[in-house]
C-alpha cells in the first residue's frame, strides 16, 4: 500500500485504522530497509509476517510477473503449477538470482575473499578453465543462414592436439537461431567414437522438441554420446535451479550421481515431481503440441513484420524451437538502432527477445569470441531472435509483434528525423 491507496482506504474503514494499519506495516518496511541497506544479516530475527511481506514485494518486482509481460525467449520463468509457484513465493529466476547472490555475496563471500571465483563459476568455460582444462573451440560454418558445427574441423583438431589430450567434446542440440542443432550429431558421435573420446551434449531445452531427442538417439545409435544434459526450468516449467543429467550407459550415469552424494538439494527434483503429478503425461504432451502449433503460427507472424519493414525471417529450417529476424535495415539507419531496440523491448515488457549487433568481442577463459552471442566470428547481419519455448501462449506472441513493430517504427522515424535535420554532405562541405 503507497501513500495515495491508504488514502483511498478511507473512503472505505476508518481513518483511525488506516493510520494504526499504515504505522503498523512501516514496521515492517523499515526492517526491510535496514536490510538493503546494510546489506547484512540482521542481529534480531523477523516474524514470517515480515519475512513473507519481503518476499511477496520482490516477487512482484520479478519480470517474470510483471502485469502484461510476453515472453518469447526459450527461459521466461513460466510455472505450470501453480503449487509449485506458492511453494517458491512465485520467484522463479531473474530477481530471485540476483537478490540471492547479492545478499550472499555480501555475507559470505566477500568475507573469503571469493568474489572473483563466483563471477568465474557463471561461466561454464571459466569452470573449465578452473579444473585445469583448456576449452577449445571450434568455428561454425555457415550454409546459407544457418550455422553448424564444422565437423571435419573437429576432427582435425582432435588429431592436432592428440587425442589422449582430448577430455571430452562437447556439442549440442539446442541453440538459439541461427545456429541449428547439430545436424551432423551422428558424425560427431561417430568421431567420438573412432578417436575413443567421450561426448557430451548439451541438449539444454531439447526435451521438448522431438527432433532434437532423436538426434541424440542417432547419434548414441551410430557412434558415442557419454551424456545428455537439459535444464528443468527451460524443458518442464519450474523454478530455475535443476537439470537431467541422462545418457544411455546406467552405470555412468549412476556413477555421475555419486560424484555428489547428499549434498544437492532436493527442491529441484520435488518441483518436477508436483508439476508432473499435476499435469500428468496427457497434460505435458499437450504443452509439447501447442508448442509446435506456436512455433509455426510465431513464424508466420514474424515473417510478416520482417517483411514490412524490409526486413525478412533467417532460412534456419533446422531449428525447431528458435528463429531469427535479419535486422540490416535498422544497421543502415544507425549504428546505435540495433542495440536500442533490444533496449527498448525490454523496457516495454517483452522478454526473451534477443538483439544481436555485429561486431560484439568477449574474452571467457582467456579466448576472445568475435561476433560474441551470434555463434559466429563473422555472421553477415544483424539479427533479433524469437523462440517457442513449451508454455508459450498466442498472446506472447501477438504481444511481442505489437510491440516489436511500434519500436520498429519508432527508430525508424527517429532515423528519418535525425537524416532530414543534419546538413547534406555537399552543403557541408560547401557551408551552405
Amino acid at each position: 500500500m503507497n501513500s495515495e491507496n491508504l488514502t483511498l482506504s478511507e473512503k472505505i474503514v476508518s481513518a483511525s485504522y488506516v493510520r494504526q494499519g499504515s504505522q503498523a506495516r512501516r514496521s515492517h518496511e523499515q526492517l526491510i530497509r535496514h536490510l538493503l541497506e546494510q546489506g547484512k544479516c540482521p542481529e534480531e530475527g523477523w516474524s514470517e509476517s515480515t519475512v513473507e511481506l519481503f518476499l511477496n514485494e520482490l516477487a512482484v518486482m520479478d519480470s517474470n510477473n510483471f502485469l502484461g509481460n510476453c515472453g518469447v525467449g526459450e527461459r521466461e520463468g513460466r510455472v505450470a503449477s501453480s503449487l509449485v509457484a506458492r511453494r517458491h513465493y512465485r520467484f522463479v529466476s531473474s530477481t530471485r538470482l540476483m537478490i540471492s547472490r547479492s545478499l550472499v555475496k555480501t555475507e559470505s563471500f566477500h568475507l573469503c575473499s571469493l568474489e572473483r571465483w563466483s563471477e568465474m563459476c557463471s561461466f561454464l568455460i571459466d569452470t573449465t578453465v578452473l579444473s585445469g582444462f583448456e576449452p577449445v573451440v571450434v568455428e561454425n560454418v555457415l550454409e546459407g543462414d544457418e550455422l553448424r558445427t564444422d565437423v571435419e574441423a573437429v576432427e582435425r583438431k582432435i588429431e592436432e592436439l592428440g587425442a589422449d589430450n582430448v577430455l571430452c567434446v562437447h556439442s549440442t542440440t539446442s541453440c538459439f537461431a541461427p545456429r541449428v542443432p547439430d545436424r551432423w550429431l551422428e558424425e560427431l558421435a561417430a568421431v567420438c567414437a573412432k578417436h575413443n573420446i567421450p561426448h557430451i551434449v548439451n541438449n539444454a531445452y531439447g526435451v521438448q522438441s522431438s527432433k532434437c531427442m532423436h538426434l541424440i538417439q542417432q547419434g548414441a545409435r551410430v557412434g558415442r554420446i557419454d551424456a545428455f544434459v537439459q535444464s528443468l526450468d527451460k524443458n518442464f516449467m519450474v523454478p530455475v535451479g535443476g537439470a537431467i543429467i541422462a545418457g544411455f550407459d546406467e552405470s555412468f550415469v549412476q556413477e555421475i550421481s555419486r560424484m555428489y552424494p547428499g549434498r544437492a538439494s532436493a527442491s529441484p527434483s520435488l518441483d518436477v515431481l508436483i508439476t508432473l503429478l499435476t499435469l500428468g503425461a496427457s497434460g505435458y504432451k499437450k504443452y509439447l503440441s501447442e508448442r509446435k502449433e506456436i512455433y509455426s503460427f510465431l513464424a508466420q507472424e514474424l515473417k510478416s513484420l520482417a517483411s514490412a519493414h524490409g526486413e525478412r525471417l533467417l532460412h534456419t529450417p533446422h531449428n525447431p524451437i528458435s528463429l531469427a529476424m535479419s535486422l540490416d535495415g535498422l544497421q543502415a539507419e544507425s549504428d546505435k538502432a540495433v542495440t536500442q531496440l533490444g533496449s527498448m523491448l525490454f523496457t516495454r515488457q517483452v522478454s526473451g527477445a534477443r538483439v544481436i549487433p555485429l561486431g560484439k568481442e568477449q574474452t571467457i577463459g582467456g579466448h576472445t569470441f568475435r561476433g560474441f552471442m551470434s555463434h559466429s566470428e563473422s555472421y553477415p547481419s544483424p539479427y533479433l531472435n524469437a523462440a517457442s519455448a513449451v508454455g508459450i501462449t498466442r498472446e506472447d506472441v501477438t504481444l511481442c509483434m505489437k510491440r516489436l513493430d511500434k519500436c520498429l517504427k519508432t527508430l525508424k522515424k527517429e532515423g528519418n528525423a535525425a537524416k532530414s535535420s543534419s546538413p547534406s554532405n555537399e552543403e557541408a562541405a560547401t557551408g551552405e
